[in-house]
């Protein structure tokens, strides 16, 4: 099964495919952006994409859904992952050596409170993943600068630990979904399905469509709004919903596409909480 990431090995990306697929034989297609992500499942190169979709403390990552829409993907699984951060430099340096601190964008705004305790002069710098800035440092020698990874990044690479679970909120969690292209078979027994509508400027039209899901026992979970892109102040919005039985689900979508001026299902999949492995099948892979 190839798998397409955003980073390289024992990211947390890759952290989420092993707790994903732990009995399946998996090549990492390693990426260094979400969009080249999306572009190696579009283009056949991988069966799925693992794509972070939201983190307890950073929030929803919003570009992400905008590739999987674009795009025509279909969510197909998701899993969560409780996400530690810490601080790891050559095994020569402390952390009153640090004058640089690199990793991802979202893992720096997971530590941001403890960022701001280091002197102004000591630079936060942007980087493509957590695991590639620790191996960079470790591969260039580099002293004076850290990274910002998990706990298996420094065991990997051979570098020291400066600073233990570094995250603003102890309890952090990201929840990562598995994308695949349209043409794939749905996952065995979904519970849980993501939407995409747009609405009319209309009052009430958004409690219209609540109402309507609270009225068949579909249970709302989540609701983001985004800018849909070259209609100023105008606004998609993408939902998250859980149901128990997929023919009434269906029979409710086919009432709300009436309802809304544009409704796409992102994907239908099963809930997981409890971060099983995937139930994917070989006729998902094989786009049977």
């Amino acid at each position: 099964m190839r798998i397409a990431i955003q980073g390289i090995e024992s990211s947390f990306h890759d952290m989420a495919v092993q707790q994903l697929f732990p009995n399946r034989e998996v090549q990492l297609i390693k990426c260094d952006s979400f969009e080249k992500v999306t572009q190696e499942v579009s283009n056949f190169n991988a069966d799925f994409g693992v794509l972070a979709i939201e983190n307890s403390i950073a929030g929803s990552i919003l570009p992400n859904y905008n590739l999987i829409d674009s795009g025509n993907f279909k969510i197909v699984d998701e899993t969560f992952l409780n996400i530690d951060m810490y601080v790891m430099a050559l095994e020569s340096e402390s952390i009153y050596d640090i004058e640089e601190i690199h990793s991802h964008p979202v893992a720096l705004l997971q530590c941001k409170d403890y960022l701001q305790r280091f002197p102004p002069h000591c630079k936060i710098i942007e980087g493509k993943d957590t695991a590639s800035e620790a191996r960079r440092i470790k591969e260039n020698n580099l002293k004076g600068v850290a990274a910002i990874a998990g706990k298996q990044v420094a065991e990997r690479f051979g570098l020291k630990i400066l600073d233990s679970k570094i995250q603003n909120i102890k309890e952090n969690q990201t929840r990562f979904i598995v994308i695949g292209r349209k043409t794939q078979a749905d996952v065995i027994e979904a519970n849980k399905a993501t939407l995409k509508f747009e609405l009319d400027h209309h009052v009430g039209s958004l409690s219209n469509v609540l109402q309507l899901l609270s009225t068949f026992d579909i249970n709302l979970t989540k609701i983001q709004s985004l800018p849909i892109i070259g209609k100023p102040w105008q606004y998609a919005f993408f939902i998250d919903v859980l149901f128990a039985d997929y023919i009434l689900f269906s029979e409710v979508t086919a009432i709300l596409e009436k309802a809304v001026k544009e409704l796409k299902v992102l994907g239908t999949y099963r809930q997981n909480l409890n971060r099983v492995p995937s139930t994917l099948t070989n006729a998902a892979v094989n786009g049977e």
